[in-house]
């Protein structure tokens, strides 16, 4: 009778253990991107799964990842993308805004359907959104700036490297460089000199070379994307004759700072963009607890030949290697 009650008791624990694992709450968490290519973004995705690993436990609910970031930047796909995840039934949303207007009216109507919504990376201000979280881009531009105008001496001709024209943020960042600029009358931004283009590696690639050989009077280049850094071999100059300073710091970008093309890159928290926001989200959704600010910035990490390996080896966990 005695082994016959520990059975039973055995049965009745294992069953109890069995239903609360059943019962635990299931947070479905939408991740959006600029692009799936875009290392950046693929950082952003590996840290909203450790978060979802680690966090989860603690929180007390399981959370899944849903990776909806467009092949190729694409605003409308961003915007069909927060619906239906909405539709689904995310409880949360975080995204990249590859032009904020367009978005914004697909971030509201997500809110209306009971998703809780931030930005991280480039934010739609005017939606209805309950935070952003990551760089301050005029902050950013006016340290890439800074940076440019002391590596040359305070003196020469400059070319901006531009990305979307569309993008909030990197409108924000071109202020900042600008505004940066005006402390130093002599160096000069080339006439028409703040080049645009779509954010691949071969289309900024092409933008940086042609206006290179169009205007070779172009001493230094304020990059405020690494877009042309992706690709190997990018820069069709003698390394150090013409001056870079440019922002993020992905593995292809480190090797022109080792090689000396490039004189600093201003990193953002990629990795973060996915861990923060995964836990933003859940304060949110479990314990209803917004933070305390409404845009959260993380501060940028300057990598120079100083601490180019130390600052690569980030990459191992965030990329998987």
């Amino acid at each position: 009778m005695k082994k016959l009650t520990m059975y039973v008791s055995a049965l009745l624990i294992v069953g109890v253990i069995a239903t609360q694992a059943a019962d635990k709450r299931k947070i479905t968490i939408g991740l959006i991107g600029k692009s799936q290519s875009n290392p950046v973004f693929q950082a952003a995705y590996s840290g909203a799964k450790d978060a979802a690993r680690e966090l989860g436990p603690k929180y007390g609910v399981d959370v899944f990842i849903d990776w909806e970031t467009p092949p190729d930047e694409d605003a409308q796909k961003q915007a069909e993308a927060i619906e239906q995840l909405a539709r689904g039934g995310a409880q949360g949303i975080a995204l990249s805004c590859t032009d904020a207007n367009t978005v914004t009216p697909a971030i509201d109507k997500a809110i209306e359907l009971g998703s809780a919504v931030m930005c991280f990376d480039s934010d739609a201000p005017r939606s209805k959104r309950f935070c952003y979280y990551g760089t301050d881009d005029v902050t950013c531009g006016r340290h890439v700036m800074a940076e440019l105008a002391r590596v040359m001496n305070n003196k020469g001709i400059i070319a901006i490297l531009a990305g979307n024209q569309t993008g909030p943020n990197l409108q924000k960042r071109v202020r900042g460089v600008k505004e940066e600029l005006a402390k130093h009358p002599d160096i000069k931004l080339l006439p028409d000199g703040i080049f645009y283009h779509a954010e691949t590696p071969e289309q900024a690639v092409e933008a940086v070379n042609t206006a290179q050989t169009t205007h070779p009077e172009i001493e230094g280049w304020a990059m405020i994307g690494g877009w042309a850094l992706f690709a190997k071999n990018a820069l069709k100059w003698p390394a150090g004759s013409v001056k870079v300073v440019s922002v993020d710091a992905l593995p292809a970008e480190l090797n022109y700072i080792r090689d000396g093309y490039v004189s600093a890159l201003f990193a953002q928290d990629c990795y973060g963009w996915g861990h923060k926001s995964v836990e933003i989200l859940l304060d949110k959704l479990v314990k209803n607890q917004a933070p305390k600010e409404e845009r959260i910035i993380d501060p940028l990490t300057k990598v120079t030949k100083e601490n180019v390996d130390e600052y690569a080896r980030n990459w191992d966990k965030w990329l998987r290697k």
